[in-house]
């Protein structure tokens, strides 16, 4: 009896590791089924853009845009007018005058004016003799017992030598040799003009939010500066020097000048107050009058820099603008960690600046990182012994959107597939099929042994 219990027993035992079995090699089949059914699905996925793609050595010049690198600097000089040798006189100069016996009595030392050391434009204006006589719009000055006299476009030393022949040759005033006459310039004539910068808020801000990078939003505050220019200084580049300096990198590669905008101290008093206001500011500008611009980069696409002396040249009521520069950012996704970056503005990017800038790892790819160096700062996708290599870059033209494919361990070596980045690219790093795959056995294989491993214990 005992016998054939044990028998039976035996049997059963059988039975169940036979089942066991059975269940394992169903479970390791329908694994293997499902593994291969989603690699299928992953496969058809990723492959069917990049079946259409075009390769970055195919790609028509159209579709790439001008290189911003190839972009120089001008010669900022060319901001600046040439003043003449000497300083000649024209409406609104202010000049101290001494005619002893006629503008001063001969009995009193002439009139000394002392300005301060330095003016609001850090000039050192010197100290000054005689009354002072402003020069009229039409460019002459009036004085006691003589007609006006012309003195635009003259010298000090000539105007001296006009008033001079005035009250001894034309009016016999004063006689010849033994007048005593003093000409100083007073004050230099200035110029009103508003300056507009968007310059000086603009920062880039990227920093990690909930596993994604942050956007770049750049700021269009801007300060408008109400600033007055002396003569023969009045140009672009003392305007600039008077606000700050160059223009910075986030700025546009222009300077825009609006011709005439104001006429009285009013007028520049209420565009003051409008163009504080971003909103209200880019409606001025554009329903504004005359507008000019300068370039401050410009390369061998471009048309020649033909700067004349009335380009620069500022006069009362013209508005100098320096306008923040659009949003220009590129996209990231795929095996990347997804995002927005902005492009730079004077230099070139190609398509793996653009993957270091975003946090990929071109190392693995190069052939240099080896199993299980991976996508460093992507997200996770089915392992990293096999480092994904297939770059798609979607792009829009006129329009349409354009896709182009590269290979990483090929763009490495061949500098055509290095393509430069546009703004509004959006940029996908993926596995290829055969990367795929073999990620998916071998990540399947180390299951299957840690599996069996912990079966053991």
């Amino acid at each position: 009896m005992q016998s054939r219990g044990g028998d039976a027993s035996r049997q059963d035992g059988g039975e169940m590791d036979t089942r066991i079995h059975v269940m394992s090699v169903g479970g390791k089949s329908l694994g293997i089924t499902v593994a291969l059914m989603a690699l299928a699905a992953i496969c058809v996925g990723c492959s069917s853009v990049a079946r259409t793609a075009i390769p970055a050595t195919c790609v028509q010049p159209n579709i790439l845009d001008k290189p911003r690198g190839d972009r120089q600097p001008i010669d900022f000089s060319k901001l600046r007018q040439d003043p003449p040798p000497v300083y000649q006189l024209a409406a609104r100069d202010i000049l101290g005058i001494y005619v002893e016996g006629v503008l001063g009595k001969s009995d009193e030392a002439p009139p000394v004016y002392m300005p301060q050391r330095w003016s609001d434009q850090g000039e050192s204006i010197p100290p000054a003799l005689g009354f002072p006589v402003p020069v009229r719009e039409d460019g002459t000055i009036s004085l006691p017992l003589t007609r006006p006299i012309l003195v635009a476009g003259l010298t000090v030393a000539q105007v001296e030598d006009e008033i001079r022949k005035a009250y001894t040759v034309d009016q016999r005033i004063l006689q010849p040799g033994r007048d005593r006459i003093i000409v100083t310039l007073m004050r230099k004539r200035t110029y009103n003009v508003l300056v507009v910068r968007e310059d000086t808020a603009n920062q880039q801000r990227v920093g990690r939010q909930g596993g994604q990078r942050g956007m770049y939003e750049p700021e269009r505050a801007g300060v408008t500066k109400a600033v007055e220019l002396p003569a023969y200084e009045n140009d672009v580049l003392h305007a600039l020097a008077a606000t700050g300096g160059l223009p910075g990198i986030d700025t546009k590669n222009q300077i825009k000048i609006m011709r005439g905008a104001f006429r009285t101290p009013e007028e520049r008093d209420e565009f003051l107050r409008t163009l504080e206001d971003p909103a209200t500011r880019a409606e001025v500008l554009a329903t504004g009058r005359k507008i000019q611009r300068i370039p401050l980069r410009v390369g061998p696409y471009d048309p020649p820099l033909n700067l004349t002396q009335e380009d620069i040249i500022l006069n009362s009521g013209d508005i100098v603008f320096i306008e923040s520069r659009d949003e220009e950012v590129f996209y990231t996704g795929g095996l990347l960690a997804g995002g927005q970056y902005p492009l730079p503005r004077d230099f070139d990017l190609d398509v793996l600046g653009a993957i270091a800038m975003s946090g990929g790892s071109i190392a693995a790819a190069a052939g240099g990182g080896g199993p299980g160096s991976g996508i460093g700062g992507g997200r996770g996708g089915v392992g990293g012994i096999f480092p994904p290599t297939r770059v798609i870059v979607l792009r829009n033209v006129n329009g349409q959107q354009v896709a182009i494919k590269l290979n990483l361990k090929t763009a490495m070596l061949n500098p055509e597939e290095r393509i430069l980045v546009q703004p509004n690219d959006f940029i996908i790093l993926e596995y290829t099929p055969f990367e795929m795959m073999m990620n998916i056995l071998v990540n399947n294989t180390l299951l299957n042994l840690n599996l069996n491993e912990l079966g053991r214990r």
